[in-house]
C-alpha cells in the first residue's frame, strides 16, 4: 500500500494534470471558432509579432505543460540525492503545480485574444510572473542540495554552506523580483521589463555570490571556527 508521502505527491501531481485538461478541454470547445493563424506572441508594446498554426496554437502550451509534468515526476527518481528531494517533497511538488497553473493561465489568455475578447497576455503574464517568483522565495529556503532544483553553481554544489546561503538570498530576491513585477503591472507597455529585468538581475547576483562564498574560502560560525569547502 503506497505511503501516505507518496499519496500526497500523486494528489498534487493531480491537481497539475487536471490543470493541463483545464486547458485542452478549453482548446477543444474553442476550436470551431479559433482563426486559421492564431497569434502566440506580442512585443512590449501589446503587438502582435508571431502567429501559429490553429493547431500548434491550441496544444502547444497544454503539450509543453504535460510534458514538465512528466520531467518533474520523473526527476526525483533519478537524482543521485533523491533523499534530499525527498525532504522538500511537498514544496517541490506545489512548485509543479504553481508552474503549471501559470502556464495554463497563459494559454487561457492566448485562447481568449485569438477569440477576439481584449485580453492583455502581457499583464497576464507579468501578473503570473510576479506570483511564480513570489513562490519560487518561498521555496528556495527549503530546498536541500541536488541536482536539478534550485540554484546550482559548481559553487553551492561543492560546499552545502555555500547552498543554504545562496539559497537564502535568493529567496530574498525572488521575492522582491515579485514586488517589482507586481508594480510593472502599472507600467503598460513596459510591464515585461519589471518582469524580465529582476529576474535576469537576480540570477546574475546569485551565481556571483556562490562564487564569492566559495572563494572566500571560511564561513564564521557561532563557535568562530573556520570552515573549509569541500
Amino acid at each position: 500500500m503506497p505511503s501516505e508521502s507518496v499519496l500526497s505527491t500523486r494528489l498534487r501531481f493531480g491537481v497539475a494534470v487536471l490543470l493541463v485538461a483545464v486547458g485542452a478541454a478549453a482548446s477543444l470547445a474553442v476550436a470551431p471558432d479559433l482563426p486559421q493563424r492564431m497569434v502566440t506572441r506580442w512585443n512590449a508594446a501589446g503587438e502582435p509579432t508571431e502567429t501559429l498554426s490553429r493547431t500548434a496554437g491550441m496544444w502547444l502550451v497544454p503539450g509543453l505543460a504535460a510534458g514538465l509534468i512528466g520531467l518533474f515526476a520523473v526527476l526525483p527518481r533519478i537524482d543521485p540525492l533523491r533523499e534530499n528531494v525527498a525532504a522538500f517533497r511537498v514544496h517541490y511538488d506545489r512548485f509543479v503545480v504553481v508552474l503549471t497553473a501559470f502556464l495554463v493561465a497563459l494559454h487561457l489568455a492566448v485562447l481568449a485574444v485569438n477569440l477576439g475578447y481584449a485580453v492583455d497576455v502581457t499583464t497576464v503574464a507579468a501578473a503570473g510572473g510576479a506570483a511564480l517568483f513570489y513562490y519560487l522565495g518561498t521555496l528556495l529556503p527549503h530546498v536541500e542540495p541536488n541536482w536539478f532544483l534550485g540554484i546550482r553553481t559548481p559553487w553551492t554544489l561543492s560546499d552545502d554552506a555555500v547552498w543554504d546561503r545562496t539559497h537564502a538570498l535568493g529567496a530574498r530576491l525572488f521575492k522582491l523580483s515579485a514586488a517589482i513585477a507586481a508594480v510593472g503591472l502599472f507600467a503598460g507597455e513596459y510591464a515585461v521589463y519589471f518582469l524580465v529585468g529582476p529576474a535576469l538581475a537576480t540570477a546574475a547576483v546569485t551565481v556571483a555570490y556562490s562564487y564569492l562564498l566559495y572563494a572566500r574560502g571560511t564561513d564564521e560560525g557561532d563557535d568562530g571556527a573556520a570552515r573549509t569547502p569541500k
